[in-house]
Parts: structure tokens; sequence; C-alpha cells
């Protein structure tokens, strides 16, 4: 049996990317965290703009594989999601109720939003990453260029689980900027969790490799839990994507118990009942501070819009300038490849405000 057919309701899959794209990104963030530009731009406010799209834009989206009843679910789910901010997303439906397609061969963007069905797990690129030809290996399917997918629904082909809307919701939440409310570092969650095992609890598994409690009731903790099926994570990579983030470039919000970007987990992984990480909504239908977040990042009136698109020249037009004095300076071979990160975000950029 295979792993998608192996799946059962109600089982956690968490989201997470790809290593090689995991690791492209953390290198390019690092990499920005440290420009220097004269002091006009601050280090915050480069990466906070860099994965944001423009209020008032149309993105497109399109589908590698699944029908197009799929296909219909999957849009008039996010229109919860347009119905709270100035953004459209355009799936690209026809006549004959046909939606928008990609291939693994396009050369070009044929959408912003690439999103397939195929691979293990839930994932999306956050914001305009998913345009991005540096974010990924460019060998592998997932990354930013045009022929790879930024968003994943693994298994929705063969069935859908029963929260699909949250699931979908979530995933469009990532490709329109947001962060995981769990690792909000407002938030109670990594000092609630219960990252180990029970005392003396001895590792059991079910068929399909799932780690379950032992024969005396013990339980596995976090790090042993995920490290089995479906998720198969490393150590390192539970702490990357479940503790919290401290970096300063994020906007950060409250924490909020009733987003549709807080995980559902299951009891073992809080130390107490109650827990104050525990979420406090159906996990399918966007919270009211979900909603306000939307409107923060994508508002509709003109006084508000005006900053935003101000600060994106502004911050366009600085990493024009420093794009400049790199190639026009002596560079040594990493520094070349600096400028190899530099000017595909500044692609990005400029893709981003296509019509």
């Amino acid at each position: 049996m295979g792993f998608f057919e192996s799946l059962q309701d109600g089982d956690l899959v968490l989201d997470s990317l790809p290593d090689d794209v995991a690791a492209t990104i953390e290198v390019r963030n690092k990499f920005m965290t440290n420009l220097s530009m004269g002091g006009h731009v601050g280090a915050e406010f480069v990466l906070s703009d860099l994965q944001r799209w423009l209020p008032g834009q149309t993105v497109r989206v399109a589908f590698l594989d699944g029908n197009k009843d799929l296909h219909g679910d999957i849009e008039a789910a996010t229109k919860q999601i347009t119905d709270a901010c100035n953004l459209t997303l355009d799936f690209g439906k026809d006549a004959q109720g046909d939606y928008r397609r990609w291939t693994e061969a396009d050369p070009q963007h044929v959408a912003e939003i690439r999103v397939s069905f195929d691979k293990q797990g839930y994932f999306s690129l956050v914001g305009i990453d998913s345009i991005n030809r540096n974010v990924g290996a460019p060998t592998e399917r997932v990354g930013g260029r045009a022929n790879q997918a930024s968003l994943n629904l693994g298994g929705f082909v063969l069935q859908k689980p029963s929260t699909w809307r949250g699931t979908v919701r979530h995933e469009f939440l990532h490709a329109l900027g947001f962060h995981h409310s769990h690792q909000n570092m407002r938030g109670p969650c990594e000092a609630s969790f219960r990252w180990d095992d029970d005392q003396g609890y001895e590792p059991t598994q079910d068929a399909r490799g799932a780690f379950i409690e032992d024969h005396n009731g013990r339980r596995p903790g976090i790090y042993t839990y995920l490290a089995g099926f479906p998720n198969f994570w490393r150590r390192d990579k539970v702490d990357h994507n479940l503790k919290t983030e401290e970096d300063p470039s994020l906007v950060v919000g409250p924490f909020d118990r009733k987003s549709v970007m807080l995980y559902r987990f299951p009891e073992l992984f809080y130390k107490t009942a109650n827990s104050p990480c525990a979420p406090d909504g159906d996990g399918q239908s966007l919270s009211d501070i979900d909603k306000r977040g939307l409107q923060l990042l994508y508002p509709g009136t003109a006084a508000e819009m005006n900053p935003i698109v101000d600060s994106q020249r502004t911050l366009q037009n600085e990493l024009e300038k420093l794009e400049t004095r790199r190639e026009v300076g002596a560079e040594s071979a990493r520094g070349v490849g600096g400028t190899a990160l530099l000017s595909a975000a500044l692609e990005a950029l400029r893709n981003r405000q296509a019509p």
C-alpha cells in the first residue's frame, strides 16, 4: 500500500517544505538580512516586504493534476480568503469549466501559485517566494521556477480529508504571506509542548510505522511521534517547524487560538489538559484575526494602500542600486553568488507587479 492509500482520516500531516527548498530559503534570508543599503531600508523592512504581493493584485493559480471538480472545490474554499482582503485569486476557469493548468516543462510562469496533488504532505511557499527562481534546487520538482510546484495538497486526488477546507485555506494563507500561529513569538506553544517521551516509554509502532502508546500506556513525545508515519521528521526538522520563530523581520500579531494557521495537534503534544496552545476554533474557517491580518496585508482603501505601494517602490529602488553596485564592483565568487540572489529577489518583485 502506498503512502496516500495508508493515510487515515485524522492523521496529523504537518506541512513542511522539502529540505532543498528550506535550505535555499535560509541562505537567501541570511543574505538579505546582512545586506547594507546605506541606512535607507532596514533588514526588517526588506524581509517582510519580500514576501508580500501587492494590494489589489491579481494572483494567478494553476493546477498540475486533478480534475475540474477538485479544482472547483479548491477555488470555492479560497473565496473566504479573497472576500476578506483586496487581492484576487484567478484560477483561469474557461467557458467549459476547465481550470488553468501548468506543466513541468513550462519555460515561463503561467501562474504565480502552482498547485500539485502528487507529492507527500501539504506545504506552500510563502508569498512571492513562489516566483523566486533561487528558491529550491533547479533539478527538483518544488520551488519558485515556472516548472516547479509552489503549493501541494498531497493525496487530494484520491480522497480529500474531512478537514480539507481548513487545509486549503491554511496553505493558501501561506501563499499570501502568513506563517504558523504555533511559532508566534508572542504565543505559549513552545513552553506548552510535550517534546519528550513519557519516562520509560518503549518505542512502539503500528503497522504503518506510526508511534503509539506502549503496552504500559506511556506515550511518545513530539520528537518520537513525528519521527514516525506519516511525517518521518528528524529532530532538527521538528525544531525548525515547531519551535518559536525569533526572526525580527516577521510582522507578528496576537496569538490566535481560532486561527486556521494553528494546528489541531493530538493531546499528547501538550503538557497539560486545556493547554493555552490548543486551538479554540473549528480549524476550517478563518478567524476574525485571520481576516484582520489579510486586511492589513492587502487593504482596500487608497489611504491604506498608498504607503504600501510607496514602500515597495523604495525597496525596489534601493535593491536595484545595490545590485548595480555589486555588478560593477570587483567581486569574489562568493559576491557573484550574492548578486544572483539579489537579482532573483528583484526579478520576483518586478514580476509581482505585473497585471
